[in-house]
């Protein structure tokens, strides 16, 4: 039997995506944000709000890139989520991380991060449904150590997700099935 719960702000489980631009003076701002997901095969849709000085940024900027929180970086993933650069101009330099400036766009890599997605900015999206901004993915980049062959291997990221009902951040990792042929199985029955 189901219990009935309180509503909470999302669908579990989240990534954990770390949104870097550049602020006026050139250096990097870094947020976290969980309302973030592929729109379409080349496209990312990161619901936030305008009042956040890195989407103001990314206005300005007309870049950001999406990185891939891991394990390996929980506090930093937090605190960039915790401190607004608003409060904080030095927020980057405290983390003890470091970038390199995209080849494509006007955006930094954190470099301490094992994916990232470099993004043009397309357009905000304000309206009552609105999903806030959306880029299109100009490259992607990934370290060799979360690679097999030519594929990132999700067990060697070790992504970390948010949970919207704890607040906590889980690992993930282990494979439990193949997408687009497991179902097959139940289809000719």
């Amino acid at each position: 039997m189901k219990k009935q719960i309180n509503i909470t702000e999302a669908i579990f489980p989240m990534p954990v995506l770390m949104i870097a631009t550049y602020n006026e003076d050139g250096s990097v701002d870094v947020m976290n944000a969980a309302w973030g997901m592929m729109l379409d095969r080349n496209y990312v849709v990161l619901n936030l709000t305008e009042t956040h000085k890195t989407v103001q940024n990314i206005k300005k900027r007309k870049a950001f890139t999406v990185s891939i929180a891991d394990v390996g970086h929980v506090v930093e993933a937090d605190y960039f989520g915790v401190v607004s650069a608003k409060n904080a101009p030095n927020k980057f330099e405290k983390s003890g991380m470091s970038a390199t400036k995209s080849v494509f766009i006007d955006a930094p890599i954190i470099n301490e991060f094992p994916i990232c997605l470099e993004c043009e900015f397309v357009e905000y999206q304000d309206d009552e449904f609105g999903c806030g901004v959306v880029g299109k993915v100009i490259n992607v980049s990934a370290d060799e150590e979360v690679m097999n062959g030519d594929n990132v291997d999700i067990s060697k990221v070790e992504a970390i997700a948010f949970d919207p009902y704890t607040h906590g951040y889980y690992k993930v990792g282990e494979r439990v099935g193949n997408a687009f042929k497991d179902g097959f199985k139940l289809k000719n029955k």
